[in-house]
Order: structure tokens, then C-alpha cells, then sequence
């Protein structure tokens, strides 16, 4: 959990981010108008990027690259994240079983007598 909360604290600034992902400023600003990233800001409202952010970028990136549009690109970024949560969720539900799974009442129907 530390390496996931860490890679979302935001760390670059505007220009550094630029530089490390060889987007321009105001094409950062642009996807940030959009909803594609969404940097933290710090008190004095700078805008500051993090690891995700990046990933993210270079995510968008790609997709640009693929042809798909701006508006394109918002909806596969929700549908991927939706997709992780829901396959995290299911990690979850699979690793600690249920009261009353049809596995356990399969189990129990096998114990019972007949009437």
C-alpha cells in the first residue's frame, strides 16, 4: 500500500513533467481541461505530477498515437480504471470465501438425510 500511495504524491513540476514525458506545458494543461490527468496541487496551487500521472501520460500518449481521439481516450481511461477496481474487488471476494457459498451449501446438502 506505501508504494501505491507514494506513486500517486505528487513530485514534478510542470516543466519537469514536460521534459520527462516529452509533452509540451500546455498540452499537460489541455489533458488536465479535459479530465485525462488530474495533478495535485500544492499550496499555492502549483500544479504537481506523480508516477501515476505519468504513467497515465504515457498511457494517453499511446492512444494519440493509435489515432483515438481526445474524447476517445476519457472514455478508455474510465473503462480501464472501472476494470481495475472490479478485478481487485474480485481478488478480494476470491481470497476470503462466503457464508453460504454454493460451494459450503453444496457441502452441507451432501451431509443432510434424505426426508
Amino acid at each position: 500500500m506505501k508504494d501505491a500511495a507514494h506513486a500517486h504524491r505528487g513530485v514534478y513540476g510542470i516543466s519537469v513533467m514536460s521534459e520527462l514525458s516529452g509533452v509540451g506545458p500546455q498540452t499537460l494543461r489541455l489533458y488536465e481541461r479535459r479530465g485525462l490527468l488530474t495533478p495535485a496541487r500544492s499550496g499555492g496551487g502549483t500544479r504537481r505530477y506523480s508516477e501515476a500521472d505519468l504513467s497515465t501520460l504515457r498511457r494517453i500518449s499511446a492512444l494519440i498515437a493509435d489515432g483515438v481521439n481526445l474524447t476517445g481516450i476519457g472514455v478508455i481511461l474510465a473503462l480501464e480504471t472501472k476494470n481495475a477496481i472490479l478485478a481487485e474487488r474480485i481478488a478480494q471476494l476470491s481470497e476470503t470465501p462466503e457464508e453460504g457459498s454454493p460451494s459450503e451449501k453444496a457441502s452441507e446438502s451432501g451431509r443432510r438425510s434424505p426426508v
